[in-house]
């Protein structure tokens, strides 16, 4: 099919013809044969040999030359393409999510909800937004707008929209950091908010909190993992704000013991600990890889369930051999520690550590250890953070429970 609109147009190279037929919605600037009156942040049209593949935005600044938003040349971009999109991306979430889950979600989750480069996380009355591509910039008052009144119309009560682009990445789109209240619609004083997830409240901070303010991909990891706290003796590790730990509590763990490097973060979990009246953890500032390496040389197996939710270890595939490293060593020690019989909880959340990365190297941290691993469960992220197949970057969550026999 030839394009039958009068957009600017990309001409692309076989290969990337089949890398967008195959499903995925990004032209490489290597895959850029040619470029007719193209402007950055704007739609194009992109071909191959003459024949139409999608629509997208353009980016003469970005690696992403262009982020396909459709594959079908009828499609008209106006104001209601994109309410459309808006009204399908709630509507999901309000069919695979329990209704109290609906208050504290990820609403838009960038390429798999066909928004490129957005984020959009609900805190209760607030969202939390940001735009890593010029496109989605372009266009944010369309977005934002559409989300505030469609959601404040089903009785959803939004109060503000705080914009987190505070991120080094919005540079190499040739746009600046920034943050602060979206000034087109009503907010309120105070950036920080009460939320509920699992029965647990939480304070959350759209202006400083981590990400958007506070992470919601493991929430029902977090669920998987107080089922099995009951009586046990835990060790939560890089606990951030607590919320594993918390969740553990709750599931009337013996106690638990949460770590953390951040000695700002501890502070945050102790008050989130006082908020729900949870006396049976306790927490620490500590280097978890030197806690670790401690508690497998003293030869002592004071944890009966050992919780390691790290950090993304690497953000590169140039990374993954030293990331690799690093996730086998709190692995094997926590193999090391942990009795016959005991449980490990072990997650990444880098999407360049590939599953079959993942589970490879646990396998081979378990044959160092000299343990095997039946496992429990496998998971990955909420289903508010939907997997596009045929994008590999929006499956990005491992999660595994064992029990250490």
């Amino acid at each position: 099919m030839k394009t039958i609109r009068n957009y600017p147009i990309v001409q692309i190279t076989p290969k990337g013809k089949k890398f967008l037929q195959n499903g995925h919605p990004w032209v490489y600037e290597g895959e850029v044969i040619r470029e007719i009156d193209c402007v950055d942040g704007q739609l194009v049209d992109v071909l191959a040999n003459q024949t139409y593949i999608g629509t997208g935005f353009y980016n003469s600044h970005s690696k992403i030359r262009v982020r396909l938003i459709s594959r079908n040349a009828n499609d008209t971009f106006d104001e209601n393409f994109w309410i459309r999109r808006v009204q399908y991306a709630i509507q999901y979430r309000k069919t695979v999510m329990p209704d109290e889950d609906f208050k504290c979600c990820r609403l838009v989750h960038g390429e798999a909800d066909q928004f490129p480069g957005l984020t959009i996380d609900r805190f209760n009355t607030l969202l939390s937004v940001q735009i890593v591509s010029l496109g989605m910039e372009k266009i944010k008052d369309i977005i934002l707008q559409a989300f505030y009144h469609c959601l404040n119309e089903m009785g959803e009560t939004i109060e503000g929209i705080y914009i987190r682009n505070d991120v080094s990445i919005r540079t190499l789109e040739g746009m600046k950091e920034e943050k602060g209240w979206y000034e087109k619609c009503p907010h309120p004083e105070s950036p920080i908010v009460e939320i509920i997830e699992n029965g647990i409240s939480y304070l959350v901070d759209v202006e400083n909190g981590q990400k958007t303010g506070f992470f919601l991909d493991q929430k029902y990891n977090r669920k998987a993992i107080a089922r099995i706290s009951k009586d046990k003796t835990i060790l939560d590790c890089f606990t951030h704000t607590g919320s594993f730990g918390l969740n553990a509590a709750k599931g009337k763990a013996k106690h638990v013991t949460s770590v953390d490097i951040s000695a700002s973060a501890i502070e945050m979990a102790k008050e989130n600990a006082r908020r729900n009246k949870i006396d049976n953890i306790s927490f620490e500032v500590c280097d978890v890889f030197e806690l670790l390496t401690q508690l497998d040389k003293e030869k002592k197996h004071p944890y009966d369930f050992i919780i390691l939710d790290p950090p993304a270890f690497t953000k590169s595939r140039q990374t993954i051999k030293d990331a690799t490293r690093g996730y086998k060593e709190i692995n094997y020690r926590a193999m090391k520690i942990l009795p016959r019989g005991g449980y490990l909880a072990t997650c990444s959340c880098s999407h360049f550590m590939k599953d079959e990365y993942f589970r490879k190297m646990l396998k081979e941290a378990a044959k160092d250890a000299n343990v095997s691993l039946r496992q429990i469960e496998a998971r990955q992220q909420a289903c508010d953070h939907p997997i596009l197949w045929n994008v590999e970057e929006t499956d990005y969550l491992k999660f595994y429970i064992f029990q250490i026999i």
